[in-house]
């Protein structure tokens, strides 16, 4: 099991990228990876499942195409309904 506390906090956009695609690629071997991030956008793209919390409580669960279209998600996480998926 690997563990991740927002490994993207204070990284350049390209660093962020290399990381989640090791990321992806761990999980692809079979890991299991408990991961918690901010940037629901690049959380969600490695994500077989998602929670989110507000003020530490759980607001919603789901898988990550039904975070994407959730629009309480969407509006308050990812960057409101006009945002891509």
């Amino acid at each position: 099991m690997l563990l991740l506390d927002e490994p993207s906090l204070g990284l350049a956009p390209l660093i962020v990228q290399q990381v989640f695609r090791i990321v992806a690629d761990i999980r692809a071997r079979g890991a299991t990876v408990l991961l918690v991030e901010q940037n629901a956008h690049v959380a969600l793209s490695v994500a077989d499942r998602g929670y989110v919390l507000e003020t530490g409580r759980l607001l919603v669960t789901g898988k990550p195409e039904e975070l994407w279209s959730n629009p309480q998600v969407r509006a308050a996480y990812l960057g409101g309904l006009a945002a891509a998926s």
